[in-house]
């Protein structure tokens, strides 16, 4: 396929920086508000941009907005979030949580999946250890464009109990490798300032254990 240049969209001029310090995991995805095409070209055609391996732009989007194929998916993702609890904590399908748990809201989008306005799952052939160097940084560009326009995102995965179903639910070839799910839509809630661990707690210099210079100085955010 022919390559092309995409000059940069004025759509995208929120500055990178507030893009980056104000992106969160949203969750709460408002099931009233679609998402159109137009700003559907400009995340993806964001997500087209970013580096890859040879040029090659291996990464494959699969965009389900059809209702209902989302609640289908839905079902299926709320499977694969319980199975992955079963597996690293033994715990049984929508079991109550408790209130001071941090995997509260990730329940909630277990059950919300169903009612996403749009879910874009990442693909790309081959083994998907050999290829994620250049399905992530177009995912995370994918995220940030998304961001600038307004809409919500959350980098989520799937488990293998449900990865066969995946492929034959949507006629995914069978050579192509899952990468992520993105569940996109305009929040219920805000976007704003995150509150991270300081660079300099997670930052290490020359050989583990080392840490920066600015490690005095970092008052984290």
């Amino acid at each position: 396929m022919e390559m092309i240049h995409l000059d940069p969209p004025a759509e995208l001029a929120m500055p990178l920086g507030e893009a980056m310090f104000t992106q969160r995991a949203i969750r709460r995805l408002d099931p009233d508000r679609p998402i159109d095409d137009a700003a559907l070209k400009l995340i993806l055609d964001a997500a087209s941009k970013a580096p890859n391996g040879a040029n090659l732009q291996a990464t494959r989007f699969l965009v389900i907005r059809d209702r209902g194929r989302i609640r289908a998916f839905g079902a299926l993702y709320h499977e694969a979030w319980w199975a992955k609890r079963a597996d690293a904590y033994g715990w049984e399908p929508d079991q109550e949580l408790p209130a001071d748990s941090p995997y509260r809201m990730a329940a909630q989008l277990a059950n919300e999946m169903v009612d996403a306005p749009a879910v874009v799952l990442a693909f790309s052939p081959g083994p998907p250890a050999l290829t994620a160097g250049s399905v992530f940084p177009a995912v995370q560009n994918l995220m940030l464009a998304a961001r600038a326009i307004g809409i919500g995102s959350v980098l989520t995965s799937l488990h293998p109990v449900v990865m066969d179903r995946l492929h034959e639910m949507f006629e995914v070839p069978t050579e192509f490798g899952f990468h992520a799910c993105v569940p996109l839509g305009y929040p219920r809630g805000r976007f704003g300032r995150t509150r991270r661990r300081p660079s300099a707690g997670t930052t290490f210099i020359d050989r583990w254990g080392t840490p920066p210079r600015w490690a005095s100085t970092d008052g984290g955010s």
